[in-house]
């Protein structure tokens, strides 16, 4: 039988190979990073594609059954998961990580992906992890000891202000790009947050993951990855679900260039016209040209 270090290689590589990864340390990260060490004991309740709603339960508390993509309750009465590795790997490669970079990570949950964000930056970088709900966040916080570059609290993160960061993660979905989340942006910084709409189901949304980086106050901005994901309480409201279901329905998604901050009027180039922000087709200096899944 497989040990369970080469187990976690294994993952690893399967990760690499599914999710098209060109970062190295991060395919160190997830072959490295328990991730039994943040899910609770076994056995577990997983989710396996394409994620019906029942759940299949572990035949035992080997931690072999973690190393595949598949999500595991949290808990299973909230369909509340640590998520699936193959979308977040996919995620945190696009952000580009470096050892050196501080980095948000907004809806951290219990803290495993903090864990494999703060191996991927070393230790001369950093990861604060922000959790609003206070039972996941201090789970998170314990589970984070052994990386003394990452930190968890229970905060919200959409008001959360401790910046600047070479990096923001937004682990949870919104109908908005906060100005807060916009400021705390280091120059050439990225900032990554799902824009998703309402779904029948409760609390959980459907869309695209937003990429942006900063220069000065020039915003590229460009969808990168379909996402089906949990709301991000204080970053949704109901014009903007509207707005942006409006948007959606409209196609064109793929053409946006940039972020437009402030108010202006509306125009044939803006896709997404909102209060204070605005997803437009205008290309600016440094427009993203890598090959993102759309």
């Amino acid at each position: 039988m497989e040990s369970l270090d080469q187990a976690r290689r294994e993952f690893a590589e399967k990760i690499r190979a599914t999710a098209g990864l060109q970062s190295e340390a991060l395919v160190r990260a997830f072959a490295t990073v328990p991730r039994e060490a943040f899910v609770g004991p076994g056995p577990w309740k997983l989710l396996r594609p394409p994620y019906r709603s029942s759940y299949e339960i572990t035949p035992d508390d080997d931690p072999r059954h973690l190393y595949d993509s598949v999500l595991v309750a949290l808990d299973a009465s909230r369909g509340l998961n640590n998520g699936e590795p193959t979308s977040l790997a996919r995620w945190l490669d696009i952000l580009d990580l470096t050892p050196g970079n501080s980095v948000l990570h907004i809806g951290c949950g219990v803290g495993y992906y903090t864990a494999i964000i703060a191996e991927a930056v070393g230790p001369r970088g950093g990861v604060v992890g922000v959790e609003i709900d206070p039972e996941l966040a201090e789970r998170a916080r314990r589970d984070l000891i052994p990386w003394p570059n990452a930190t968890a609290i229970c905060a919200d993160g959409c008001e959360f202000s401790a910046g600047p960061f070479d990096v923001i993660f937004v682990n949870a979905g919104a109908t908005e790009v906060l100005p807060n989340w916009l400021n705390n942006l280091r120059n050439e910084g990225r900032l990554l947050v799902p824009l998703t709409v309402d779904l029948p189901i409760p609390n959980v949304g459907l869309g695209h993951m937003l990429l942006v980086m900063r220069r000065a106050d020039v915003y590229a901005a460009k969808f990168v990855s379909p996402v089906g994901i949990f709301h991000c309480i204080g970053a949704r409201t109901v014009q903007g679900n509207d707005l942006l279901q409006s948007a959606y329905k409209s196609g064109g998604h793929e053409e946006i260039r940039s972020l437009q901050r402030g108010d202006h009027p509306c125009s044939p180039q803006c896709w997404f016209h909102a209060r204070g922000f605005c997803l437009s087709r205008l290309p600016v200096d440094g427009e993203f040209t890598g090959d993102y899944k759309l």
